[in-house]
């Protein structure tokens, strides 16, 4: 049976956070709070007279993008008018950029497979500025139009087909969005349509080098989606080919409810845009001088802060990867272990990971809310871990006083000491429980005493349970072995 193997080149679309429109003045408002319709003007909705003036600001915006994507940038770069007409574009044109784009023959570095460490370099064939369109809400007989969008600046992202799973797609999905993050463009927010993937896929027989034909999924709004979506179009071109049949190259849909890609339209070449230069817009010219300002005034990228972690902190890959993948954290983590330079605990920068990573992370998933917004503060968390780390509180009492920190806010010691969870580690608290325990339990001593040595962990479990996980466990188990020894001599010596 002939195997095949999938072709995935992927167009992101990105609005940019500018705080007004592509080629007017009307501010860019949040699609959740304002009212419909109440940012527009004559130029965002194509009024007949009026001409567009292009954002500096978004332009600036891309301009970083496309630095950051090691892209060669256009000296001169020119707007055109994307001829088609829908309800949601009122001009009949969208203006956007063709022939000459701002920024051509980039790339970027994903994963290359699952727990794989190498990397994969995933070229960018384009990076151009463009107005979004207005979005369309459906009702049973009707349709209405919120313009509020029309206008907003955006970026477009479209790379070559150089990706070969699902999984890279979704690695280089993934690493856009960290990377449009960190150069604060972009919110990220797929859920308020901010950012939006559209996915050619074809297949081809494993081992050929000429692409199969293509379709082209549009809008998807989320990495789920992005991922089903890609996957079942996958498997139907495989299916078809496999019975015969030839694959038509059309636009579809991706159906969220029956988790199936639908027909919309037959599949645009450019010459059906009809696109021609737009003659209300000069062309773009862009100075070097800017070029190198904006350049010099990049953040650390996430591949590098995810090398530099690894080299600095001892992090594996991953963890690395899990905490510079948004800025905030990686500034929250970067920030507990500075404040905690002076610790002689060469391995507090892994224990600060593993607690942030994991059950800081836990919470803030469980609450749904940004790190930028928890209650617990960098310098908090490195307090609490160094309180496990050092002995004063167990493993078990440091994640109560985190969630009380996480709800409450406040500092850990004083909630270490409000609840009294400080760990018991002298003698003189520790034995008398010890004491109790073994009395209180005569069976499972006897059994020890004859020799069933492993009761000794249930004995230990026990006080552990008796001291509220307060006890400290080398300590506990300390007396516990000298209180069971003691008892052992006396009976041998019956």
């Amino acid at each position: 049976m002939t195997r095949f193997e999938p072709v995935i080149g992927l167009e992101v679309h990105a609005e940019l956070l500018t705080q007004s429109k592509m080629f007017c003045g009307c501010a860019v408002v949040d699609p959740t709070f304002a009212e419909p319709n109440s940012s527009v003007c004559e130029i965002c909705t194509g009024m007949p007279g009026t001409l567009p003036v292009i954002n500096q600001r978004a332009v600036e915006f891309a301009l970083r993008v496309a630095l950051a994507l090691n892209c060669s940038i256009a000296e001169t770069s020119v707007f055109a008018r994307k001829n088609y007409f829908y309800p949601d574009l009122p001009k009949g044109f969208q203006i956007s950029q063709y022939d000459l784009p701002l920024a051509t023959n980039g790339w970027i570095e994903i994963q290359d497979a699952s727990g794989a460490p190498s990397t994969k370099r995933v070229r960018i064939r384009r990076v151009h500025l463009e107005e979004d369109t207005g979005k369309l809400l459906h009702h049973e007989q009707h349709s209405l139009v919120d313009y509020n969008r029309s206008g907003v600046p955006l970026l477009e992202i479209v790379s070559e087909p150089d990706l070969l799973s699902v999984y890279q797609a979704r690695q280089y999905s993934l690493a856009l969005r960290s990377l449009l993050r960190y150069l604060e463009v972009n919110s990220g927010d797929l859920q308020k349509g901010v950012l939006r993937f559209e996915a050619n896929v074809s297949v081809r027989p494993t081992g050929s080098e000429e692409l199969g034909t293509r379709t082209e999924i549009k809008n998807l709004n989320s990495f789920r989606a992005l991922s089903r979506a890609v996957e079942y179009e996958i498997d139907r071109q495989t299916a078809l080919l496999r019975s015969g049949k030839p694959v038509v190259q059309n636009t579809v849909g991706w159906d969220e409810g029956r988790q199936v890609t639908v027909p919309q339209r037959s599949k645009e070449e450019a010459h059906d845009y009809r696109y021609l230069p737009e003659p209300d817009l000069p062309p773009l010219h862009v100075e070097a001088a800017w070029v190198d300002r904006v350049r010099a005034a990049l953040p650390e990228l996430p591949a590098a802060k995810r090398s530099r972690f690894m080299t600095e902190y001892g992090l594996s890959a991953y963890a690395a990867g899990v905490l510079t993948a948004d800025r905030p954290v990686a500034d929250y983590y970067e920030a507990a272990v500075e404040s905690a330079v002076e610790s002689e605990n060469e391995t507090l920068p892994l224990k600060i990971a593993n607690w942030l990573s994991s059950d800081l992370f836990g919470l803030l998933n469980e609450a749904d809310i940004e790190i930028d917004q928890s209650n617990v503060t960098s310098e908090a968390l490195v307090r609490l871990v160094s309180m496990v780390e050092n002995g004063r509180i167990s493993a078990a009492s440091g994640k109560t006083v985190l969630e009380v920190l996480f709800k409450e806010g406040g500092s850990p010691e004083s909630i270490v000491e409000e609840r009294g969870l400080a760990q018991l580690e002298d003698q003189a608290s520790i034995r008398p429980i010890v004491d109790q325990v073994l009395s209180d339990n005569p069976d499972q001593l006897a059994e020890y005493l004859a020799g069933k040595a492993a009761l000794s962990e249930w004995f230990l479990g026990q006080i552990m349970r008796a001291t509220q996980g307060k006890a400290d466990p080398a300590a506990a188990r300390a007396e516990l072995d000298a209180a069971l020894l003691d008892l052992d001599e006396i009976q041998s010596s019956r």
